[in-house]
């Protein structure tokens, strides 16, 4: 099966003044339908300018970025709206919540988008909650709500249209480890049970180790791309092994 993300040679420059920052020079990867993939790096090390590539965000410098068959950077801005509206899902540090709206008004925001009407896009949206334990706020607003609450309903935002892909942005860079610990399994459970790529970025090493896939960024490059034991391949090699194993005791 082909890559859901493929990336070529890809490159950034951002002008400073006479100087030029070279944000990223010349990545190439390739990322597998339904991988939960975390991008890590130090402040400055190109994670997040990587991020807004593969989100169709920002243009790059020299390169292509291909979600499924569609060359993302060669779109117009118009063509990249509808395209992320169609296919992507984003779920950010600050919850980016509309403070006018409920919960599941919320939550229902993306399916408004693709003329879904009124009545089935906030069912859809009080599933997505009560999914998330939140069945008992929606129709509280933001301001009603924890940080740790304000983020499960972004992370249900992200996920109520069952986009190809997710991006999220440090999305657990507000909450305390324990509600971190948790928005992080929802994450990963959420997107196992859609068959959803995940993509994240953080500077936090620790948390990557609830990912399949761990892309260190330095100096705008790969410094390193390791699959972990949460990977799909890594579990059915696993149990290939296990099997071979029992079959030789018989």
């Amino acid at each position: 099966m082909p890559p859901i993300i493929r990336v070529e040679n890809l490159k950034k420059i951002y002008r400073i003044g006479n100087e030029k920052v070279k944000a990223l020079n010349g990545i190439n990867l390739e990322i597998e339908r339904g991988e939960f993939v975390c991008i890590v790096g130090a402040s400055g090390s190109g994670k997040s300018t990587l991020l807004n590539q593969l989100a169709g965000l920002e243009k790059p410098s020299k390169g292509n970025v291909y979600i499924g068959k569609s060359n993302i950077s060669q779109m117009t801005e118009k063509q990249l709206a509808l395209f992320r509206q169609k296919y992507l899902g984003f779920i950010f540090q600050s919850y980016n919540l509309l403070p006018a709206l409920t919960a599941a008004e919320n939550v229902a925001l993306p399916l408004m988008f693709k003329g879904i009407n009124k009545k089935t896009r906030l069912a859809a949206a009080k599933v997505q909650l009560e999914k998330i334990g939140l069945g008992e706020r929606l129709g509280h607003k933001p301001t009603e709500m924890s940080g740790g609450q304000q983020q499960r309903v972004g992370i249900a935002r992200a996920f109520v249209a069952k986009p190809k892909v997710i991006f999220a942005d440090e999305p657990t860079g507000n909450l305390d480890s324990k509600t971190t610990d948790q928005v992080l399994q929802m994450m990963m459970q959420l997107a196992r049970e859609e068959n959803i790529t995940f993509v994240m970025v953080t500077h936090e090493r620790d948390l990557a180790a609830y990912a399949d896939r761990i892309i260190t960024i330095k100096d705008g490059q790969v410094l390193s791309d390791v699959k972990t034991q949460n990977h799909p391949t890594a579990q059915r090699e696993q149990d290939n092994t296990i099997h071979t194993e029992e079959k030789k005791e018989q």
